[in-house]
């Protein structure tokens, strides 16, 4: 039950380790049993709700919601989280809010996607428009968009020549695509291409897909046919608002007894803690919960794009304030002690632990700044073999969310996100008495899905490439 673990760069801790798969785990689906709350984010979140069809570069379809009949139920049947203990780790209580339940995808993407298909949806059946969502990703919100798409399809709530999706992903993040009907049916393929592109930096694919959007978009409409650039934050902050709607269900914060908390993530942009404000924001406006007993927020980063980090610390995106880090030639790693938010070993200085995080500069980094200026908070920046030496540990308090075998993992979200708390606390980065609530975005495996073919994809340079590849 109880494991001690001597970690080399900051001492001795003990954690209580109990497996996440033998207690009483509360669940909920977030989309279906929040519908209500969910439609009061959209009211708070949203100036206006109302489809855009003046500006078909801007199109959207809105945010009305197809109303919860049993086939969109069953359409909105994955979008399942749990609530679960983890242990303690040096006097803290932990907790995983488990988003990761939908296995066409490992991730927390799932939630998004499916409101955005949902809107999609309930627009076409009201007008008779197709629509094309056109999705620039590092892998993982395009993966949950194509299970979504098709979740629509094969539930008969659209035709696959009403709604398609044209997913656009850095050729760094080939591993991570999910072979599904929309590769292996010839029909389905063409009409949602799935494509790679090699250029750097790799979050390009952001600036290529918005080009082709402003290029095309006008004449597709005027064949009657609506371009959907859905890379915007409203589309994911009102799915990830049920965050908070769950946890006031099973944990509350302001329950007789509890402590104060802190929830921690793997961050790009944060578009998943900025959801969970919203979400508690509103709760606090409906007085069911206490804006003094808001919890804390912990981002957790890697070397390769620490930016939110350094602008929480630094106000900017300056690579300069990051720690210069000095070969050990006892050890062959490289080491830096001057920097407690930083890792204090890597294998490599310009590491991409994950490339699922590729966002430089992210436009989200004010509106996080205050947040953990007005609740508290902090930042954090792992490395891979900061994961790699705590993986004995991740496994004792996680079970069976992390596979026996490391080498297998596919995406790193939680991994990363747990030893980002293990570090934060031995710090001295999070407040004595917190518990913590670890996200679970994301974390999937080499046996979770079959990579998506060669055959299935195409490479893609330009604005060109990309509309011969929809054209086709």
């Amino acid at each position: 039950m109880t494991s001690a673990v001597t970690d080399e760069p900051t001492g001795t801790r003990t954690a209580s380790t109990t497996s996440t798969t033998s207690q009483n785990t509360p669940s909920a689906n977030l989309l279906t049993d929040f519908h209500d709350l969910l439609l009061a984010a959209v009211a708070r979140c949203v100036p206006n709700p109302e489809p855009v069809l003046d500006d078909p570069t801007a199109f959207s379809p809105g945010f009305a919601l197809p109303r919860l009949d049993p086939v969109v139920r069953e359409f909105l049947s994955v979008a399942t989280a749990r609530w679960q203990p983890a242990g303690e780790y040096a006097g803290h209580r932990l907790s995983l809010l488990d988003l990761t339940g939908n296995p066409g995808t490992g991730t927390t993407k799932t939630f998004a996607s499916l409101l955005i298909v949902a809107r999609a949806v309930e627009y076409i059946r009201r007008t008779g428009e197709p629509i094309v969502i056109v999705s620039p990703t590092s892998a993982n919100k395009g993966v949950a968009l194509r299970d979504a798409v098709l979740r629509a399809v094969e539930t008969g709530l659209v035709t696959p020549e009403q709604l398609r999706v044209v997913v656009l992903a850095p050729v760094s993040c080939r591993q991570k695509l999910r072979a599904s009907r929309l590769s292996t049916d010839a029909g389905l393929r063409a009409l949602n291409p799935m494509l790679l592109y090699g250029g750097t930096p790799a979050d390009g694919v952001k600036a290529l897909g918005r080009a082709y959007v402003d290029e095309h978009a006008a004449a597709l409409r005027d064949r009657g046919v609506n371009l959907w650039f859905t890379l915007e934050l409203r589309n994911y902050l009102v799915a990830d608002t049920a965050r908070a709607f769950f946890e006031q269900r099973v944990d509350p914060t302001d329950a007789p007894g509890a402590r104060p908390r802190l929830h921690a993530h793997a961050v790009s942009s944060a578009f998943g803690l900025l959801g969970y404000h919203e979400g508690r924001a509103l709760l606090e406006e409906h007085g069911t919960a206490s804006r003094a007993t808001r919890p804390a927020s912990l981002l957790v980063q890697h070397l390769g794009t620490p930016d939110m980090v350094l602008n929480l610390r630094h106000g900017d995106f300056d690579p300069g304030h990051r720690p210069r880090y000095a070969p050990d030639p006892a050890s062959g790693l490289f080491r830096q002690t001057t920097d407690p938010r930083f890792p204090e070993v890597t294998y490599d200085p310009d590491e991409v632990l994950d490339p699922t995080f590729y966002t430089r500069g992210p436009v989200t980094s004010p509106a996080m700044n205050e947040l953990i200026g007005t609740f508290g908070g902090d930042g954090v920046v792992v490395s891979l073999a900061e994961c790699v030496h705590r993986y004995p540990l991740l496994r004792g308090l996680l079970g069976d969310h992390l596979p026996a075998d490391l080498r297998t993992l596919r995406e790193w979200s939680l991994a990363m996100a747990a030893t980002g708390v293990l570090n934060a606390v031995d710090r001295g980065l999070v407040e004595e008495g917190r518990d913590i609530v670890v996200h679970a975005s994301g974390s999937y495996t080499t046996a979770d899905y079959e990579p998506l073919d060669g055959s299935a994809t195409t490479e893609v340079a330009s604005v060109e490439d990309v509309a011969a590849a929809v054209r086709s």
